[in-house]
Parts: structure tokens; C-alpha cells; sequence
């Protein structure tokens, strides 16, 4: 079974593009890994993200052992080395393909992405802040897959190649 990570700022489109390859792929199951770590308000410490990173593979592996699951797609903000370590170890403890791509834009891109986005309680002009300075991390990863005059469509399309 094949599980596709996608990593990336806030705001580059992750989850659209996830929800896209879920919606268009029989059998794909879908962890947003902010679901895992839904506390109010926010804490994002060591402690709630090894309980995320713990409740993602519990999800991930209940997920393999169902006959009507054919992929997995995870999608979350993984800008900590330690996080995106634990979630690789775990896919390959469970012998499961990876996938990994972390979507990157240029910051033009972002913010034009950002404004289209009124549905997500996150795009405050402070988290817009956090999210813009975080680009350079994300384009420095190995995995980094620039999709500035890209659409979903062509994105899904190139992870799923």
C-alpha cells in the first residue's frame, strides 16, 4: 500500500491538493495531520506533537489492515526534522510505500492563495506572517516540489506519477 506525504507552508495547498487525489483515487484514505493535534486553543510543543505523530500511525496502520483501503494520503505542516523523521520510521516499520513531496511556491503565489482561502480559520495576517517566513525552510527540503502556475490537477497529477 502506498502512502503519499504531503508537507509544505501554510496556504500552499496542501490540503486541496490531497483532498483532490482522495477524491479522484478509489480506495484513498485521508489524514489531515492537524486533526490529530486539535487542541484549543493551539499548543504545538514536543509533547502535542508526538501525540500527533502517534495518532497519525495509529490512524495509518488501521488504515492498512482495511480491505477497502488501497492508499493513504496525509497531509500536514511538518517543519520539524524530528516529526517528519518519526513519520517516515513509522510507514517504514509498517511496510508501507512512501510518497513524500513537500509543496513549495513563491511568495506571490502565496499570498494569492491565501486571499482565495476564506474557508480556513488559520489565514490571520499573523499566521500569513509565520507562513512566509517559513518558505526558504520548505524550498530547502530534499522533497521540494515548486507548483507556482500549477493547478491541482497538474499537481495531483505529477505526485501520482
Amino acid at each position: 500500500m502506498r502512502v503519499i506525504v504531503i508537507n509544505g507552508p501554510m496556504g500552499v495547498g496542501k490540503t486541496t491538493v490531497g483532498k483532490y487525489i482522495a477524491d479522484t483515487n478509489d480506495g484513498t484514505a485521508f489524514i489531515d495531520g492537524d486533526w490529530c493535534m486539535d487542541i484549543h486553543p493551539f499548543v504545538g510543543n514536543s509533547e502535542t506533537k508526538a501525540m500527533a505523530v502517534d495518532n497519525i500511525l495509529h490512524m495509518m496502520d488501521n488504515y492498512r489492515k482495511c480491505s477497502a483501503c488501497k492508499q493513504i494520503v496525509l497531509v500536514w505542516l511538518m517543519d520539524d526534522e524530528h516529526v517528519r523523521r518519526k513519520i517516515k520510521e513509522g510507514i517504514a516499520e509498517m511496510q508501507l510505500d512512501l510518497k513524500s513531496v513537500t509543496l513549495v511556491c513563491d511568495k506571490e503565489h502565496l499570498l494569492t492563495r491565501w486571499k482565495k482561502d476564506d474557508q480556513c480559520e488559520w489565514r490571520t495576517e499573523e499566521w500569513l506572517k509565520i507562513s512566509l517566513r517559513s518558505l526558504d525552510y520548505f524550498l530547502k527540503l530534499e522533497d521540494a516540489f515548486e507548483t507556482n502556475d500549477l493547478s491541482v490537477q497538474q499537481i495531483a497529477e505529477a505526485i501520482m506519477a
